[in-house]
C-alpha cells in the first residue's frame, strides 16, 4: 500500500499539501476543544468513550483485559482502539491528550487518503490547493468523531483505505486481506469488507489462475489477523465476537419493528446534515459513470456502502449524529467529490461548466464553514451532557456510597473510570447474563434481586417500572438537561425483598 502511494506518477501529494492538511486538522481540533472548554469543560461526548479509557488503563497499568480489575471481560467493541489508548497511560498523557492526538492523526490520515484517491481517479484534477483533503479534514461528522475518544473514525479510515485501493485497481490483495482483518479488530462490522474485495477479485478480468492467486493472498492476509481475533474473543468472553455485538442488537430489538421508510428517513437526515447534502448529485453521477465504464472497484465500493447503511438501519437506531453509520460516510462523500472534481474536464455543462463549478464550490465552502462552528457547538453540548450527568454521578458514587455496595447501571463508562464499586451492567457489556432479557424490566428486577444489588443508577424514563416508587438518594439536576427539559440521571436505593 505504501508503494502505491509513493510510486504514483499521477498526482503526488507534496510536502506543502501535507502541511496544509495537517494545519487544517489542527485548526479544527482546536476549535472543537475550545468550544467544549468554554461551554463546560474538556471531556468526551459519549459515555462509551470512558469504557475504552477504562479498558486501556487496566491494560497499561495491570496488564489485564478487564473493565473491573481481576475480572476479564469482552466489553470493548474495539480491542485495537482500546490497546492504542493504553499507550497514553504508559506515557502519562491519558485520558485526554493522547486520545485527542490519536483522533487528530486519524483525521489527517483520512484527509490524505481521500485527497490521494481523487488525484488517482480523476486525471484532470491538478490542484494548486488540496481542497478535497481539506473538505474531509473539516467535515463536521469526522471532526466530531476525531475528538470523541471513540474508534468510529479509525474504523472509517481503514475501510476507506481498503475501498480506495479497490477503486484505483491497486491489486495488492495481501494488503487488502490485512486491512480486512485489521478492521475486525476495530469493529466486528469490518468483516463486511469481505464482500467488495471478493467481488472485485471475481470481476477484475484476470484469468482463473490469477484470480485464484489473488484469492489465496487475500485469505492469507485476512486470516493472519482474523484468526487471532476470534481466539482473543473466545479466550476473554467465550464467544467469537465481543459482548457488545450481541448486547446492542438485543437492546434495540424494538427498532427493528419501526417501518423501514421511517428508519431510512432518520438515516438520511443524519447522513445529509451539512455540506454532504450538496454532494448527492455527484454520488449519482459517479454511480452512473461506474456502471457505464464497468469500474468494478467503484461498483464494489457502492454496493458495500449501500449494504453497510442498510445493515445498520435494520438493526440499530441512527442516533448521536449517526455514529454507527459514520464509517460509511467518508466513502459516500468521496463518490460525490469524485464526480464534481471532473467538472474541470468540461464534460458536465460543456461551455458553461465553470458556472456549475462556481455554484457548487461556493455551496461547499459556505456549508463546510458554517458547520465547522455548528458542529463544534454540538460537540460541546454533547460533552457537557456526559460531564454533568455520567461523570458527576460517577464521582458522587465514588465519594458517597459504601465501598462494598453492588451497583446496577445501564451507562457504565464513567462509573468504570472514576469509581471502583462492583457493577451489574444492565447494557450487557460486562454482564452478558442480562442480554437475553435486556429490556424486560420484570426479569431485570428479579435478576437484581437475585444478585443482591444495593443501588440502581439510571435515567427514570429508561426504566420506568424499576424506578417508579423507588427511593432516590441522588440526582444530578444537570443544568444541561434541565435547559432542554430532559430527565436527570439518578441514584436509587435498591431494596432487595
Amino acid at each position: 500500500m505504501v508503494r502505491a502511494f509513493t510510486n504514483s506518477k499521477l498526482n503526488k501529494i507534496s510536502n506543502r499539501d501535507l502541511l496544509i492538511l495537517a494545519a487544517a486538522v489542527i485548526v479544527i481540533a482546536v476549535i472543537y476543544l475550545l468550544a467544549s472548554h468554554f461551554n463546560y469543560g474538556i471531556g468526551f461526548p459519549l459515555d462509551d468513550s470512558w469504557i475504552h479509557q477504562t479498558y486501556a488503563r487496566n491494560l497499561a497499568q495491570r496488564g489485564e483485559w478487564a473493565f473491573r480489575p481481576g475480572i476479564p471481560s469482552a466489553g470493548s467493541t474495539a480491542p485495537l482502539w482500546s490497546a492504542l489508548l493504553a499507550i497514553g497511560f504508559l506515557i502519562s498523557l491519558s485520558p485526554y491528550i493522547w486520545t485527542y492526538f490519536l483522533g487528530a492523526l486519524t483525521l489527517f490520515a483520512l484527509a490524505v487518503v481521500c485527497e490521494w484517491a481523487v488525484r488517482m481517479l480523476v486525471d484532470s484534477y491538478r490542484p494548486k490547493f488540496p481542497w478535497v483533503g481539506i473538505f474531509f479534514a473539516v467535515e463536521w461528522h469526522f471532526a466530531w468523531a476525531a475528538m470523541s475518544g471513540m474508534e468510529t473514525l479509525f474504523h472509517g479510515l481503514i475501510v476507506t483505505t481498503a475501498l480506495v485501493l479497490l477503486m484505483t485497481n491497486t491489486h495488492r490483495y495481501l494488503t487488502l486481506g490485512l486491512l480486512t482483518g485489521l478492521a475486525a479488530w476495530v469493529r466486528p462490522d469490518g468483516l463486511t469488507l469481505l464482500g467488495p474485495v471478493l467481488m472485485a477479485i471475481l470481476l477484475n478480468g484476470q484469468d482463473t489462475r490469477s484470480k485464484l492467486i489473488a484469492f489465496v493472498r487475500y485469505l492469507i492476509g485476512f486470516g493472519s489477523l482474523f484468526v487471532p481475533y476470534l481466539l482473543f474473543n473466545l479466550a476473554i468472553g467465550g464467544t467469537p465476537m465481543p459482548n457488545t455485538f450481541y448486547a446492542k442488537q438485543a437492546e434495540y430489538a424494538s427498532w427493528q419493528t419501526i417501518p423501514i421508510f421511517t428508519r431510512l428517513g432518520q438515516m438520511f437526515l443524519q447522513l445529509l446534515v451539512g455540506p454532504s447534502l450538496v454532494l448527492i448529485p455527484g454520488v449519482i453521477g459517479w454511480l452512473v459513470k461506474s456502471i457505464q465504464q464497468k469500474m468494478w472497484g467503484s461498483l464494489a465500493a457502492f454496493i458495500w456502502c449501500a449494504g453497510y447503511l442498510g445493515m445498520y438501519i435494520s438493526r440499530l437506531p441512527v442516533y448521536q449524529h449517526g455514529r454507527y453509520i459514520m464509517p460509511a460516510m467518508p466513502i459516500f462523500f468521496l463518490f460525490g467529490i469524485l464526480a464534481f472534481a471532473e467538472f474541470d474536464k468540461g464534460k458536465l455543462f460543456e461551455r458553461y461548466h465553470w458556472i456549475g463549478q462556481l455554484i457548487w464550490r461556493a455551496s461547499i465552502v459556505m456549508l463546510a464553514a458554517a458547520f465547522i462552528f455548528l458542529g463544534a457547538q454540538s460537540y460541546s453540548q454533547d460533552v457537557a451532557l456526559i460531564e454533568t450527568e455520567m461523570v458527576v454521578t460517577a464521582k458522587w458514587v465514588a465519594a458517597n456510597l459504601p465501598p462494598d455496595a453492588l451497583i446496577a447501571a445501564h451507562d457504565i463508562g464513567a462509573l468504570g473510570f472514576f469509581d471502583e464499586h462492583a457493577l451489574i451492567d444492565l447494557a450487557g457489556l460486562i454482564s452478558p447474563d442480562v442480554i437475553p432479557f435486556i429490556r424486560d424490566e420484570p426479569q431485570l428486577t428479579n435478576y437484581l434481586n437475585q444478585q443482591g444489588a444495593d443501588y440502581l443508577i439510571a435515567f427514570p424514563g429508561f426504566y420506568p417500572e424499576m424506578t417508579g416508587g423507588v427511593e432516590k438518594v441522588f440526582e444530578t439536576n444537570s443544568v444541561v438537561t434541565l435547559k432542554y427539559d430532559e430527565e436527570s440521571m439518578a441514584v436509587y436505593l435498591w431494596k432487595t425483598p
